[in-house]
């Protein structure tokens, strides 16, 4: 059975239904960001948990292939390494699920901050937005549209 798993997602297979798997949290988010539904499973450990399932699957293949792990290290050394690690397909579809993850977390914590603040649902999807496509200018954004509703600068909270 594992062999059948492991023979239909293909690294573009688990690509396509990664964007495609995060369209409706998403979609929730930005729609309906006060629902029930928006609660329970989109602001909740749910998404986190099926993207890091897919992240270790993900892992569980780049063991079975050989990849070398401690390569990985080497992004750090400068532009040249890393340019070399994006390369290699399954670290560059790795990165994308870790991108994926942070910007749906983000997206998630801007909902459950704007409910604090009592932030416009309709204002706020602009953040929501730019959070999706380039996660931290959504959050820049949203902070600039947060001091106008908390009536107060804060560097913390």
């Amino acid at each position: 059975m594992i062999e059948q798993i492991y023979t239909y997602f293909t690294i573009d297979t688990v690509y396509i239904w990664l964007n495609l798997g995060v369209l409706p949290f998403w979609f929730v988010l930005i729609v309906f960001p006060q629902s029930h539904i928006s609660r329970f499973f989109i602001t909740s450990i749910f998404p986190l948990l099926i993207l890091s399932l897919s992240y270790v699957y993900l892992l569980y293949v780049a063991y079975l292939d050989g990849y070398d792990f401690l390569q990985n290290f080497k992004l750090y050394l400068g532009l040249i390494e890393i340019t070399n690690l994006f390369e290699n397909q399954l670290f560059l579809v790795l990165f994308w699920v870790h991108f994926l993850a942070i910007n749906l977390f983000c997206g998630g914590w801007i909902v459950k901050d704007s409910q604090m603040y009592g932030v416009n649902r309709l204002l706020l999807s602009l953040p929501l937005i730019i959070t999706y496509l380039i996660g931290p200018m959504g959050l820049t954004i949203y902070w600039v549209i947060r001091i106008f509703y908390a009536k107060r600068l804060s560097l913390y909270d």
